[in-house]
């Protein structure tokens, strides 16, 4: 079977274009379709991100806590907002000492969130307590690793 041949100019200037034009017009209405139908159903959403996070090179970072406090992470590991994370040292190894929390307090639930006194060791929560990085509630499900002596991870796939 033969295609129609287009015989006048105009119409061999217009017919490809418009094909076109159609064919990123129908492309468009597919991925709009699939976003809504994404979003309407954000249960069902398990995969937001990576599960393991970089932090960085490991002397770098333990020098940055040293001078600057704990590094306070904002929802790491939620989509809610409720799941901030805190990364301290201690130590003068860098390789060891790395310990996470979450936050907030440990005598309180995820929605009084903590925020970081500059240049200290220090928090304050939504009651308006200071608090050290220790009196922060320990995380079941995430942890620090140091891979190859170098590099400074977190690891929020759960379990130890």
């Amino acid at each position: 079977m033969q295609l129609p041949q287009l015989k006048s100019p105009l119409a061999r200037a217009v017919v490809p274009v418009g094909l076109g034009i159609g064919f990123f017009a129908v492309l468009m209405a597919a991925t709009w379709g699939m976003a809504s139908y994404i979003s309407h159903r954000p249960s069902n959403i398990t995969n937001l991100g990576a599960k393991i996070f970089e932090v960085g090179p490991v002397e770098s970072i333990a020098r940055a806590v040293d001078a600057g406090g704990p590094l306070l992470f904002p929802d790491l590991k939620s989509p809610n907002g409720t799941r901030s994370i805190v990364l301290d040292h201690t130590g003068v190894d860098p390789t060891r000492g790395w310990q996470v929390y979450y936050g907030h307090p440990a005598d309180s639930d995820a929605s009084c969130l903590v925020t970081h006194t500059p240049n200290t060791r220090k928090f304050t929560d939504c009651n308006k307590r200071t608090l050290a990085p220790e009196q922060l509630a320990l995380p079941t499900d995430v942890r620090p690793i140091v891979e190859n002596r170098t590099t400074l991870f977190i690891d929020l796939r759960g379990g130890r």
